[in-house]
C-alpha cells in the first residue's frame, strides 16, 4: 500500500510536523460490513422478553360443543358468576390468551465473525479520513481542515471545558459542537419519564492513547465523546450504522493504532 501522511497540529491549530499514517487508514470502505457489525453490537443490549407458558390458561373455561345454538368458544363455568358468559382460554376472544406471545428462549442477539468485526473497525477508521463521507454524515468542519485530524499529545492533558472549547475552535471543529446544540429536541409523554426525553445529534469523537484529563474536561460538552484506542469499537466510529464520524486523533493514538491493528487481512 502507498504510504500516506498527515499533518500534526498543536492545540492552537498550528502545524508542527508530519507523520506517516498506518495502513489501517487505507482499508477499503465497506459500509455493509460496518452496518452488520454495529447492529450485532446493539442487539447485545436488548432485554429478553417472554410470557409465562401458563399465561391465560389458568381458567375453568370449557366449550359446550355443538347443538346449543351458540359459538363453540370456551366459556368460564358458573351460573351466577360475573364472568359466566365471558369467553376465555381461546385466542382472539374476549379475555382470551395471546395467540403467539413473545418467547423468552428466542435468540435476539446477533453474532458476527471476528474477521468481519475487525474489518468493520478498520473500515470505520478509514472512513474518518474521507472528507466527503464525514460531510455526508452531517458534520461541520472548516474547509481548510485536512483529514484525519491529528493533534499533538498535549490534547490528552487538557483540563477544563473552556480549554477544550478553545482547542476545538482552533482546529476547526467547534461549529460541529454548536450543530449538536442546535439539534437538541425535548420529547414528552412517556419517553421523558423513561429517560429518553432529550434527543440530539452525534458530535465529534476524541481518540487518545492515555486519558490524562481530557475525558473529564470534555464530558459536559454536548455530543462530544472521549475514548482510548484500546476501547474503540465500530459503533463509536459509526453511530447508528452510519460511518464517517468526525474524529480527532492524538498523535500517540495514531501510532498506537498502527501497532494494535497491524496489517489488513
Amino acid at each position: 500500500m502507498t504510504s500516506r501522511t498527515a499533518d500534526v497540529i498543536d492545540v492552537d491549530g498550528k502545524k508542527v510536523r508530519e507523520i506517516s499514517l498506518p495502513d489501517v487508514f487505507s482499508t477499503p470502505y465497506r459500509p455493509d460490513v460496518i452496518k452488520r457489525t454495529v447492529i450485532a453490537a446493539q442487539s447485545h443490549r436488548l432485554q429478553p422478553k417472554g410470557r409465562n407458558p401458563m399465561a391465560g390458561k389458568r381458567t375453568s373455561a370449557e366449550s359446550l360443543g355443538v347443538g346449543y345454538d351458540r359459538s363453540r368458544v370456551p366459556r368460564v363455568k358458573g351460573d351466577h358468576y360475573p364472568r359466566a358468559s365471558a369467553a376465555a382460554f381461546a385466542p382472539s376472544t374476549v379475555k382470551g390468551r395471546v395467540t403467539h406471545p413473545p418467547r423468552a428462549e428466542k435468540v435476539i442477539s446477533k453474532a458476527v465473525n471476528n474477521k468481519e468485526r475487525r474489518l468493520a473497525i478498520r473500515s470505520a477508521i478509514a472512513a474518518t479520513a474521507m472528507k466527503q463521507i464525514v460531510k455526508a454524515r452531517g458534520h461541520i468542519l472548516s474547509e481548510t481542515a485536512s483529514l484525519p485530524l491529528v493533534v499533538s499529545n498535549d490534547i490528552q492533558t487538557i483540563e477544563g471545558a473552556g480549554a477544550v472549547r478553545d482547542m476545538m475552535q482552533n482546529i476547526g471543529v467547534w461549529d460541529d459542537v454548536m450543530r449538536v446544540v442546535d439539534s437538541r429536541k425535548t420529547r414528552g409523554r412517556q419517553r421523558h419519564s423513561r429517560g429518553r426525553g432529550l434527543r440530539q445529534a452525534i458530535g465529534p469523537l476524541i481518540v487518545v492513547s492515555n486519558d490524562r484529563g481530557i475525558g473529564k474536561a470534555a464530558r459536559n460538552l454536548p455530543g462530544v465523546e472521549v475514548v482510548t484506542v484500546d476501547s474503540l469499537g465500530a459503533e463509536m466510529l459509526a453511530p447508528g450504522t452510519h460511518p464517517g464520524r468526525l474524529t480527532v486523533w492524538s498523535e500517540s493514538a495514531v501510532k498506537l493504532l498502527g501497532e494494535s491493528m497491524g496489517e489488513p487481512e
